[in-house]
């Protein structure tokens, strides 16, 4: 099982790093396309929608989508921002706010409607993010995304070696604090490592080592809302796409969190 994650993650990551810094424009569009249409598939197994709903909703995202990407062609950096940010803003405030209440409450619902509007505040600004972020620098958002994995793994290995106590039992029981601790070790090694290499870095250490841990824990709470619904669902994994990894939902869920609030903030900036 290790194997073949580690496998699958090197091939990905090969992949990625290649589509992030060679892709022009067009052609990492359609990969962010493609992730989020792959992403709204396996949502709609979970959603438990079927048949020609799944096919409406699958269809209804693309159309959002290839919106949200015709009216960046049209308009420029600056109107962009006016249409952006309204999204990021909604993100925020369901992982912050709606989210949190989610799982503190241990939410259940029946509903497919309700979940198919959840799959689109998880899906889209996440895509729309990665669009923005690349476009700022693809630096920026190898970052981020970094912060997230390294997070992830630390957390995964340090619970297997150390994890006794449970963050959330009822939710995903293979998850500890003491996982989320060395996650917490690990972000704080990976930013001075990057601080060390990058000294023009706009922020002092340990502002940009407050905001990343800031980020572990929104992290933490991506991961566990996608194990609370797949756990409504009854599934262990969102898919099969990955071997060793399941879905393309189980290696994002993460990164639905944190980069929509690093795109907000962003944009905030260019306000000022």
């Amino acid at each position: 099982m290790l194997k073949s994650r580690v496998i699958t993650a090197i091939v990905m990551l090969s992949l990625f790093l290649l589509a992030l810094f060679y892709f022009p424009l067009m052609a990492w569009q359609a990969l962010v396309l493609a992730m989020v249409m792959q992403g709204t598939s396996e949502w709609s197994k979970l959603a438990k929608l079927s048949g020609r709903c799944a096919m409406m909703y699958w269809l209804l995202t693309l159309l959002i989508m290839i919106g949200l990407l015709v009216f960046d062609t049209l308009f420029t950096v600056e109107q962009q921002i006016w249409l952006h940010l309204p999204i990021y803003i909604v993100a925020v405030l369901f992982w912050f706010i709606v989210v949190t209440a989610w799982l503190i409450a241990g939410w259940k619902t029946d509903s497919p409607m309700l979940m198919a509007i959840v799959g689109w505040a998880v899906l889209i600004p996440t895509g729309l993010a990665m669009l923005d972020l690349r476009a700022v620098s693809p630096w920026l958002l190898l970052f981020v995304m970094c912060l997230v994995w390294v997070a992830d793994s630390a957390a995964y290995f340090a619970g297997q070696k150390f994890g006794k106590t449970k963050l959330a039992p009822s939710i995903s029981p293979g998850k500890t604090w003491e996982g989320v601790v060395g996650a917490m070790a690990a972000v704080a090694v990976y930013v001075v490592l990057t601080w060390l290499f990058a000294p023009d870095l706009p922020v002092f250490l340990f502002q940009l080592l407050l905001a990343c841990w800031w980020g572990v824990g929104l992290a933490v709470i991506g991961d566990l809302f996608e194990s609370a619904i797949k756990r409504q669902a009854g599934v262990k994994d969102s898919g099969n796409l990955l071997p060793g990894h399941g879905g393309l939902l189980d290696r994002i869920d993460a990164l639905t969190s944190t980069l929509p609030l690093v795109a907000m903030l962003l944009l905030l900036q260019r306000l000022e």
